[in-house]
């Protein structure tokens, strides 16, 4: 095994028994062609489940995005809190005053840091909805799926290469959805773009970016809203970490995994301006830090491109150190027309200029999406990032309800996450070019692209507003 094959397995935690041999294939040059895997056993892509009447659902994790999630289910009819789950009992407390005056009596689990698995096993559960940190989304995502559960997961899903090549054979096996929760897919603007991409109106498409611009520096320090400090250690790799948000809503748009695939990729971070000194500064007085003494970190800014099969390209950038404007950044770029939202409001030109107030809001008006019209207005209510949290919650839920493929599958997961580690591979490769696995295993080809039309479907009603 040549020495660029060790530092890519050392860099994405590959290394280890078993995990040196089979179909990751980066052992010659950093642009090697990646042999495919074993042969798709079944293609999750418009796969839809048994119905589900009313799903009953077990939590784990209910730190930041797991109490919310646990607040906005209750929303909905036809779901029911089975079990819920977290380390901390004081978190445990929290989850019981949320469902306190409502119709939901799960059982808790808590103290043991494996008593998820007590929640996976149980067999009045249907759906596991995963909200805990990084290094543990892929193995509660896989045994879930071993014990017959479909999965819903906070993102990345894995870190690993490895781990998604696992999760898509998984999913595959057992004929269980593996869905990254990926809200930003279903912002109001990025589901209008969606639309408006489907009906052509941007004629064929270009270009397209997406970002995570996101100064959540104080946080990454913060000990009682970052359990263990676990997102300051994940911030000790270097390249794109946490590239979903910007991609999730343009892969859709480019119908990746659906008519299109990412051939290659090339990344390129700066240095760490920030995150090592201040760890330094806080290990002086608090023990805890001290772990990170003489540690590397990510770079502030990380710029990833990508050129698809059929010649579209693709930016992305990450930022959560520096002190700037949030931004998803969001352009979407054709032959006819462009879209682009963050850091200024959500904006369309078809030439020079972008269009008048008036001339946006009538095209919004026209290519608004049905589920925006059906499900837009309580999704606000109910809240949730502006209501997109809410609508994926409502939009997973209808799906299973009804026997419907996922808007985002096994496949989209594994292909989402795994930027993350190619992009370190790339960084630590002095920007060379990688190429991006078909976890289609070529049935990206023949898939069809996902269905946001609710032809079939939107029966799920919502509560207690």
């Amino acid at each position: 095994m040549n020495q660029q094959r060790r530092d890519f397995l050392k860099i994405t935690g590959l290394a280890g028994a078993g995990l040196t041999t089979g179909h990751l294939g980066y052992s010659r040059t950093p642009s090697a062609r990646i042999p495919h895997p074993p042969k798709q056993t079944f293609n999750m892509c418009g796969f839809g489940a048994p119905k589900i009447d009313t799903v009953r659902v077990g939590y784990l994790g209910i730190g930041n995005r797991g109490a919310g999630a646990l607040k906005r289910i209750v929303h909905l009819e036809n779901v029911t809190v089975q079990a819920v789950c977290d380390v901390r009992p004081e978190r445990i407390d929290e989850a019981k005053k949320a469902l306190e005056k409502t119709a939901h009596q799960p059982a808790y689990y808590s103290g043991k840091p494996d008593a998820w698995k007590a929640v996976c096993d149980r067999p009045d559960i249907d759906l596991i909805y995963i909200c805990t940190p990084w290094n543990l989304h892929t193995p509660m995502a896989l045994y879930a799926m071993e014990q017959g559960k479909h999965v819903a997961c906070e993102i990345p899903i894995a870190t690993t290469v490895d781990d998604c090549w696992k999760l898509v054979e998984t999913s595959e096996r057992t004929r269980k959805h593996c869905m990254m929760l990926e809200n930003c897919c279903y912002d109001f603007f990025e589901l209008l773009t969606l639309n408006m991409a489907r009906q052509g109106f941007f004629g064929e498409l270009v270009h397209v970016e997406g970002a995570y611009i996101h100064d959540i520096f104080d946080s990454l320090f913060d000990k009682s809203k970052r359990y263990d400090l676990w997102r300051l250690k994940e911030n000790q790799r270097n390249g794109n970490l946490y590239p979903t948000h910007g991609l999730g809503p343009i892969a859709q748009v480019l119908d990746i995994n659906r008519g299109d695939q990412m051939d290659y990729l090339v990344s390129m971070s700066g240095n760490d301006f920030m995150l090592a000194k201040k760890a330094g500064e806080l290990a002086k007085t608090d023990d805890d830090f001290r772990q990170f003494n003489g540690k590397s970190f990510r770079g502030n800014m990380n710029t990833t491109t990508i050129r698809t099969k059929k010649g579209r390209t693709i930016m992305l950038q990450h930022d959560v150190s520096s002190q700037r404007p949030y931004s998803r950044i969001h352009l979407v770029s054709g032959t006819k027309a462009t879209a682009q939202k963050y850091p200024l409001p959500g904006r369309i030109s078809k030439g020079h200029d972008w269009m008048t107030e008036q001339e946006y809001k009538a095209l919004e008006q026209h290519y608004q999406p049905e589920i925006v019209k059906r499900v837009g207005e309580l999704a606000k209510q109910v809240g949730g990032h502006g209501g997109m949290d809410f609508l994926m919650d409502w939009r997973l839920i209808d799906c299973l309800r009804n026997g419907l493929p996922l808007d985002q599958d096994v496949y989209d997961a594994a292909l989402w996450s795994s930027i993350g580690p190619l992009s370190e591979w790339s960084v630590a490769h002095r920007s060379n070019s990688i190429d991006v696995p078909d976890f289609t295993n070529g049935s990206w080809k023949t898939n069809k692209p996902v269905d946001i039309s609710l032809a079939t479907g939107g029966t799920t009603r919502v509560k207690n507003l």
